[in-house]
């Protein structure tokens, strides 16, 4: 498996002479703001999307899965071969236009439902873990059947960071009444619980509702110095205001079942492919290579 991360500047020069009136293009983020993302994304269909899925066609010799968010992408591999074969034409193809791997969030790792047997024949530890759209992906094991299980825990990182703009706006709305301080905080966890309520996440999101609700304790403990709030009063607010921590997402393969069934041949079947790639046309390749050729070439 590869975590890639693409280099979110592309160039800072604007386009220079090349000769004879002609001017050499060159990819530049001129836009700033909202648009930017997705002119990025377009951008990196034709780039790395359509030419990955050319490289599944006609270099892979197993299994290939692509998962590309905006600029950050995990691609899973059941041959380890593949794994170092694409990535070294990946580097190539992203040099062409300018563009690089991140080079702190790109690596070459060993996951799967084999993946910690085979660790452990060699001596070596519990397989490596890796983030990605705000959760760590963990090798686990299903405590029923003792069988491979992916497990998805909120990133430490983003955990904290959302906890502690939490506290600070907290702080802010001391003075505001304890009613709309609990409707403000409620649509905080409902909006948490509705993205990172998933399974085997629950322990994570939990400990987001206790800290939370810690910190909404000392924000009235501070405010009011004669009569504090006392844990019988504020379990009276907390009821009332904010939502229990509890998982709102199905499991994965049942969600993907449901929804491409028709589409996907691996839905319901181990392992799961999360995404088939880039979604093919006519001729998605051949169009990829008439725009290689208009960014890359002078353009008289």
């Amino acid at each position: 498996m590869i975590v890639l991360s693409f280099a979110s500047q592309i160039n800072n020069d604007a386009a220079t002479p090349a000769g004879h009136g002609a001017l050499k293009s060159k990819v530049i983020f001129c836009v700033r703001g909202v648009i930017s993302p997705l002119l990025a994304n377009i951008y990196l269909h034709y780039v790395y999307d359509l030419w990955a899925n050319h490289w599944r066609q006609r270099q892979a010799t197993g299994d290939v899965i692509f998962v590309r968010y905006a600029d950050d992408s995990v691609v899973g591999f059941e041959q380890q071969r593949d794994a170092e074969r694409f990535l070294a034409d990946l580097r190539e193809r992203l040099a062409r236009f300018a563009l690089s791997l991140h080079p702190d969030k790109t690596r070459l790792l060993e996951f799967g439902g084999h993946a910690a047997q085979r660790r452990a024949g060699r001596g070596e530890g519990t397989p490596e873990t890796f983030d990605f759209l705000g959760f760590t992906h963990i090798c686990g094991a299903n405590r029923k059947s003792e069988g491979f299980q992916l497990w998805r825990k909120s990133s430490r990182k983003r955990l904290k960071a959302k906890l502690q703009a939490t506290k600070e706006e907290m702080r802010k709305r001391m003075r505001l009444p304890i009613a709309e301080q609990g409707r403000w905080l409620g649509s905080v966890l409902s909006g948490f619980f509705a993205y990172h309520a998933v399974p085997t996440n629950y322990a994570r999101i939990d400990a987001f509702r206790f800290h939370s609700v810690r910190a909404w304790v000392r924000t009235l403990r501070r405010r009011g110095q004669n009569r504090p709030m006392t844990w019988e009063k504020m379990q009276r607010h907390i009821d009332r205001y904010l939502p229990k921590a509890r998982v709102l997402h199905p499991w994965p393969e049942r969600r993907f079942r449901v929804r491409h069934s028709g589409w996907e041949p691996y839905a319901g079947t181990r392992p799961v492919r999360f995404c088939a790639g880039a979604v093919s046309n006519d001729r998605p390749y051949r169009d990829c290579l008439k725009i290689d050729a208009l960014l890359t070439n002078p353009v008289t």
